[in-house]
């Protein structure tokens, strides 16, 4: 049918391109060109009978055709007798009013209605593709595949949130026992937290465990720069969902759509993702009671929502989804060595403790890396060796392995800036383990590290953040104890950015400073926290004496700073257990 469709427009196309030719042919032909003649040679024309005939109008010139098919046009003398001398000499008389002829007006109907017929198929046939692209481009990709592979058990950690999704199975999987206790399920899920702490997965151990279609979308698939096709998107998902029945649709990165709309002071630029929130919004409100449709969402950035998705209703239960504790990362490092031959050697607790602050995604890549890290050996088992190396390779990137550019200098302040760093970690914050120091550089710019892992904390002290300053600021204080101040290095740059960080954090955040008081910043100035005079000011002025103190506590430990520095000098690295043994020794 589609073929037949295509040539019969085909044909049709063809016909009225052949009406327009022929008819702009007819009229071009029918327009020859006249020759000017004087009365005088017209007359003489007349008397040896070279004329034909003569269109006589009442306008100055009249026109006529020779016998010889040539048209003429002359003056015309308006006489009487004109006619009569003119039919007398055998000339055949044409009377008009001067203007077009009907042949002429015809012509150009006909010219004039082809190229209307051919405007409006090409018309019609354009606004059908653009109609069809539309609804091509509306039609939200997510065909519902099953989940039913995934389950809880293959999610480690976050305990109380799998107890919490555990419930919304027996939801979905019996809506009507909880319809007859009158009892409303919830209609959507917001999972927020950090990145990589496996938001994805528990969505889809979620539709695993209720055995049920999965649709998995993207905030970003929604916003389009095409009026309303955002928000048509979004009801063709939830259309798909409903004639899928019992499902679970899995939004991520929700924020992406679902920012706080500015109100009445908007320049009309966020109309398009207004328009998508509304259209979400709608339909999650229009769900009929307990059909089993649930929707969950994810993102990292929870406080910019718009306060319409967070209410009742829409999505009712909001739950962090948080770094793991030691036990979790026990959990998860369990789980990702399953299917991977680990040396009996290899102690997970260990891991676990070393690894505080990774999420699940950078603990199962610490796993694999180990694992490629054994292939690329052909060792017959992953071994400690290959743990600790993936582990310094996920936090530091890879070593260089031309490292003949850097000068015995360079490499000397490095090892002092990085000893500064360990030694101030262990006198201000013995609880604190540094694991390994290196002057080695790695792909990621690194010109070494130290590595810091404190304990799992619930909570930071005022007295921590202090003393996590003080570290950060130690490697600029060792480069200009050692080289003097008018020697340091940029190598301080990223020290000095989290150290900027955790002061105004503490001036303006957190109320700890007791000359700023419980003031928080963010909700007098928003976002512009840095922007203010004061806090400015109050930061330079606290800095500056913690770098005095930072200065101090090295100066009365110099002698362990060289020890350590001359010991990375030798062997480029050290471990923990020499790093003790450096500390503790007498000054």
């Amino acid at each position: 049918m589609k073929l037949l469709k295509n040539k019969r427009n085909l044909i049709i196309l063809f016909a009225i391109l052949s009406i327009v030719i022929v008819s702009a042919f007819v009229f071009l032909s029918s327009k020859q060109e006249l020759t000017e003649i004087s009365y005088i040679e017209f007359n003489k024309n007349l008397e040896n009978g070279n004329i034909q005939s003569v269109n006589l109008t009442n306008k100055e010139e009249i026109t006529g055709v020779f016998k010889d098919g040539k048209l003429f046009r002359t003056d015309n003398p308006r006489t009487e007798g004109f006619k009569e001398k003119l039919l007398n000499s055998g000339v055949d008389v044409k009377e008009t009013d001067g203007n077009s002829t009907i042949g002429d007006i015809l012509t150009m109907i006909v010219v004039l209605s082809a190229f209307s017929g051919l405007f409006y198929l090409v018309s019609r046939n354009s606004n059908k593709l653009a109609e069809k692209e539309m609804t091509k481009m509306s039609d939200i990709d997510g065909d519902g595949e099953n989940s039913s592979t995934i389950t809880f058990d293959d999610v480690a950690g976050n305990d109380e949130v799998k107890e919490s999704l555990k419930e919304m199975v027996d939801f979905i999987r019996e809506p009507e026992k909880y319809e007859r206790y009158g009892a409303r399920m919830p209609r959507g899920v917001l999972l927020y937290g950090p990145p990589g702490t496996g938001k994805t997965l528990l969505a889809k151990a979620l539709a695993g465990e209720a055995r049920v279609p999965f649709f998995a979308v993207t905030g970003s698939d929604f916003i389009q720069v095409y009026a309303g096709l955002g928000a048509s998107r979004i009801r063709s998902l939830f259309k798909k969902a409903r004639a899928a029945g019992k499902c679970v649709i899995f939004i991520d990165e929700i924020d992406a759509l679902g920012k706080k709309r500015k109100g009445g002071a908007s320049n009309g630029s966020s109309d398009e993702s207004d328009r998508t929130l509304n259209a979400l919004l709608t339909e999650m409100s229009g769900f009929k009671e307990n059909q089993g449709i649930i929707v969950v969402a994810a993102t990292n950035r929870v406080d910019t929502l718009d306060e319409a998705l967070l209410r009742p209703g829409r999505f009712d239960r909001q739950l962090e989804v948080g770094l793991p504790d030691i036990n979790a990362r026990y959990k998860i490092l369990e789980l990702h060595s399953k299917n991977k031959p680990i040396s009996k050697q290899v102690d997970l607790r260990k891991v676990a403790y070393q690894t505080v602050y990774f999420s699940g995604a950078k603990l199962e890549s610490l796993m694999n890396e180990s694992a490629m890290l054994a292939a690329r050996y052909n060792d017959n088992s992953i071994n400690m060796v290959h743990i600790d190396k993936a582990f310094y390779t996920v936090i530091a990137g890879e070593e260089k392995k031309d490292r003949s550019y850097i000068s015995i200098e360079e490499k000397k302040v490095t090892a002092y800036h990085e000893a500064g760093h360990a030694l101030v970690t262990k006198l201000t914050s013995p609880l604190n383990r540094v694991t390994k120091i290196s002057i080695i550089p790695s792909t990621k710019g690194a010109g070494g590290f130290s590595m810091n892992i404190p304990p799992d904390k619930l909570y930071q002290s005022k007295e921590d953040i202090l003393n996590h300053i003080m570290v950060a600021l130690a490697g600029r204080a060792s480069e200009e104890i050692i080289f003097g101040k008018d020697k340091i290095t940029t190598g301080a740059l990223n020290d000095l950015q989290k150290a900027t960080d955790m002061l105004v954090s503490m001036i303006a955040r957190y109320g700890m400073d007791d000359n700023t008081g419980l003031l928080n910043f963010e909700v007098l100035l928003g976002d512009n926290i840095g922007s203010s005079a004061y806090v400015v000011d109050r930061a330079k002025k606290l800095i500056e004496e913690l770098y005095s103190k930072t200065l101090n506590l090295i100066k009365e430990n110099i002698s362990k700073l060289e020890n350590i520095s001359e010991r990375l000098l030798i062997n480029e690295t050290m471990d923990e257990d020499e790093l003790n043994t450096i500390i503790n020794s007498a000054a």
